[in-house]
């Protein structure tokens, strides 16, 4: 700023703090260019002001922080309130989310700027209305210009385009500008933008399809009048960041040059997946994420996977009643696939499905579902039941016939004294395996809801919902009870509104039926108790692995924050995390990047039950142990503990026994190739995991028959682990336990009492005391494993023999530069 325009600034403060009229400056004798320096200088002084009263907002900002929240002479944030009817902690959620990434900003009078932005929201958790603020906020401060952008699918927009208008237009109309409409996708007006744009006073939106012809076609429009907007800050929101696969889609160089051709621009990108392609994919560069990456608050009563998978135990005491989730999964067996979906692309003509019992069962339960909600009343008064087993436009619709034959069927069935006892057997059983009252419901009597049972049946509607697809949802015609058969069209993004029941099968992309299953969480207000999906066993892994993932990707860019993480250093840790490759072999045949364990727990859940399959690591964990017993430099802890810690042992013997220990092919992060060769990497480049520490961690013995002995004199109680039922393909040996590492566990060979410490306590203590060694923890399990406590989700582990679990601790990188 130049001398004059620093003389200038008292008055012209002065001017603004009285609220003197605009023309007042003119009294100045300041030109546009003077007022827009000074108008940047003097917003950046307030809120700066505000902020250091408030304190700091985020740690990734790499520019001042000029927006700390709502002012009273706004007007669009007020009159989005207006629409919205959220708890008081919904409402602060809303407020501290949107106003930490407008914050991420920059200031729209800034003479030009290219900001690129994520934020990593929950799926089906009120991500629309978060867009919408943030439009709001923006629109407060001077923002001019927003394009909102969808899926490629018209009823993905459409619904996006009416809830941006009744939120944001609907308060003031007469402010703003619509360039597309509810039943319209941007066309090129007949007149110029520039007579467009000078003619709205206030802001102009924008919701358009991620179409390359649509793009193309904005694009032009606006680059008719290049010098006009100048004048028009911009945020271009894309709603679907990672629909399509960003680096591969011919729509990144559109939206690329849509940006070029905006001298003040903003790009966020919005994504329901920690592992968005936007972080997955380098060659993405000019979306990339350069300047913040943001996550969303859980919200408040959501129903998140943990509701179907539960928590992971956090301390020993904790294991044997780790939370494994309600029992809300229902088997589809392997012998029902092929009735369901075509083997081959050959065989899509002319497929007619076959209705197995498990879709009869799954029909007639939603049935009831529905029913029992017209008996409790409130929450959404639409039921939805969700079938996916293709994404073909073809096969969705070979399903409507036999589906409304079955429908009829029960419809006539209603009359029939054993049809009605079967079903009350179904109800029953299935409110003993969910009880109402863990949800603050009561559970519906069969009797109650069987007085709205005819009437449910008889008016279900049974639809495709895909590109083909004639039928839509129109959840403003009223109450609607509809059975979807979905493709594509439903992938993401599209509310179902009261979605029930899911009967699930693997396309022929899991990565595409791990996307459909996202749509499953969201908020269930009044029914939290009713969800059931139906899926394979083998689905339920996947999606269980899936789950797992995006919680720790979750957590880790939450401490990102803490961490001061550059977006680029984040997406490196995000990119070689080693439990992408599940990811990664779920899109099928994308590159596997380089995989860094630097601050990971590794712990094998899975195994196979066959005893020379354990035999086999047994005697690779004698070895070990014998082996510590004789180099270690300390050992610590005794039969009478139920536990060893063998400290400073050198990393041969644990690399000696990662060659010889077999992992279940199931352990996706738990590669002994990659594990040794990331040990020796860390070795040769930063003379760091030369030692390790080495804990065996049982039990105290009760008596000689519940112990194992590893080693001459080390002999310790073994521990129950018993594994999750229906949670591997069936005909197999494999089991799952789910959880073998408690968070103490990760803690055993630090000084002091480390009873209490929570999870940033240990990563830090161990940053202290440990930043070089790493820990290898052997767990000895009983090979029968019989829970003593009765779950309908665990089942006795019965292997042949006793087992050898494996967690493992890495340090973390030394500096932020490397992740090796």
């Amino acid at each position: 700023m130049s001398n004059d325009i620093d003389a200038l600034y008292a008055t012209f403060q002065l001017v603004l703090e009285l609220s003197q009229p605009a023309a007042r400056l003119e009294q100045l004798g300041l030109d546009t260019k003077q007022i827009d320096a000074l108008t940047t200088r003097y917003a950046r002084h307030r809120e700066q002001a505000i902020r250091r009263a408030r304190g700091p907002v985020g740690a990734w900002a790499a520019h001042e922080v000029w927006y700390t929240g709502p002012h009273e002479q706004d007007v669009y944030w007020p009159g989005l309130l207006q629409q919205l009817s959220p708890t008081p902690a919904a409402l602060k959620d809303l407020d501290d989310a949107s106003t930490r990434i407008v914050s991420h900003l920059r200031h729209p009078k800034e003479p030009s700027f290219a900001t690129r932005g994520l934020v990593v929201a929950y799926p089906q958790a009120g991500t629309t209305t978060n867009i919408a603020a943030i439009i709001a906020k923006a629109a407060d401060r001077g923002y001019r210009l927003f394009i909102v952008l969808t899926g490629p699918h018209n009823a993905l927009r459409q619904q996006t385009q009416v809830r941006l208008t009744h939120q944001l237009i609907r308060p003031h109309p007469a402010r703003w500008l619509e360039l597309t409409t509810s039943a319209q996708d941007f066309r090129p007006p007949p007149i110029s933008p520039e007579q467009i744009l000078q003619a709205s006073g206030g802001p102009v939106l924008g919701v358009v399809k991620k179409n390359a012809t649509v793009l193309r076609k904005l694009t032009h429009w606006l680059a008719e009048s290049s010098s006009l907007l100048h004048n028009y800050p911009t945020l271009i929101i894309d709603a679907e960041a990672d629909l399509p696969s960003v680096a591969s889609s011919s729509l990144t160089p559109r939206i690329s040059t849509l940006l070029s051709t905006l001298p003040r621009a903003a790009y966020l990108g919005y994504t329901r997946t920690p592992w968005a392609n936007l972080l997955l994919e380098p060659g993405a560069d000019d979306l990339f994420p350069r300047d913040f990456i943001a996550t969303l608050p859980r919200p408040a009563h959501y129903t998140g996977p943990e509701v179907l998978f539960g928590n992971a135990a956090q301390t020993l005491e904790e294991m044997d009643r780790a939370d494994d989730g309600y029992d809300m999964i229902r088997s589809i067996p392997e012998e029902d696939i092929p009735r369901l979906r075509p083997e081959s692309r050959a065989q899509v003509e002319g497929f007619t499905p076959s209705l197995p019992d498990s879709l009869h069962r799954a029909m007639e339960y939603f049935f009831m579902v529905a029913a029992a909600r017209q008996v409790r009343g409130g929450g959404s008064p639409h039921n939805t039941m969700l079938i996916h087993t293709s994404v073909n436009a073809t096969v969705h619709t070979s399903f409507l016939a036999p589906l409304d034959a079955l429908r009829t069927q029960t419809a006539q069935q209603l009359a029939s004294p054993t049809f009605l006892t079967h079903l009350r057997q179904l109800w029953q059983q299935e409110m003993h395996h969910v009880a109402a009252t863990d949800f603050d419901q009561q559970p519906v009597p069969f009797d109650e809801l069987l007085k709205h049972l005819p009437t449910v049946v008889h008016g279900c509607r049974i639809i495709t919902d895909n590109p083909s697809s004639n039928d839509h949802l129109d959840y403003a015609a009223g109450p609607l009870t509809t059975l979807i058969v979905g493709g594509t069209t439903l992938a993401r993004g599209l509310a179902l509104k009261g979605l029930s029941v899911g009967y699930f099968v693997p396309a022929v992309s899991p990565y595409d039926t791990l996307q459909q299953m996202n749509r499953w969480f969201g908020f269930r207000i009044g029914y939290q108790d009713l969800p059931r999906i139906w899926m394979t066993n083998e689905l339920a892994t996947w999606w269980r692995e899936v789950v797992a993932v995006e919680s720790e990707l979750r957590q880790q860019l939450q401490r990102a924050d803490d961490e001061a993480l550059s977006p680029r250093h984040l997406a490196l840790r995000v990119r070689s995390h080693p439990k992408l490759r599940i990811i990664k072999a779920a899109k099928q045949g994308q590159p596997l990047p380089f995989i860094s364990y630097g601050g990971q727990r590794v712990q094998t859940r899975y195994f196979h039950t066959r005893a020379a399959w354990l035999r086999g690591n047994l005697a690779a964990a004698s070895s070990l142990v014998a082996s510590c017993a004789f180099h270690s430099s300390q050992i610590q802890g005794g039969p009478g503990l139920g536990r060893y810690v063998f400290f400073n042992v050198p990393a041969q013997l644990v690399i000696d026994f990662l060659t010889r220990y077999q992992f279940h092919e199931r352990s996706s992060d738990a590669d002994p190739y990659l594990l040794v060769d990331y040990i020796q990497k860390r070795i040769t480049r930063a003379n760091s995991l030369t030692r390790w520490n080495v804990a065996l961690l049982g039990k105290p013995s009760e008596t000689p028959d519940d112990t194992l002995t590893l080693a001459e004199g080390i002999t310790v109680g073994r521990i129950i682990r018993s594994c999750l039922s229906n949670a591997a393909p069936e005909d197999t040996d494999t089991v799952d336990i789910k959880t073998l590492m408690s968070r103490r566990d990760a803690a055993i060979d630090l000084p002091g009492d480390i009873n209490h410490l929570n999870e940033t306590e240990i990563r830090q203590a161990r940053r202290t005391h440990l930043p070089h060694t790493g820990l290898l923890a052997l767990y000895p399990i009983d090979k029968t494993s019989a829970s003593p406590l009765a779950r309908p989700t665990r089942s006795p582990l019965n292997a042949e023999e006793h087992v050898i679990g494996v967690g493992i601790v890495f340090p973390e990188p030394a500096t932020t530069d490397s992740i090796v």
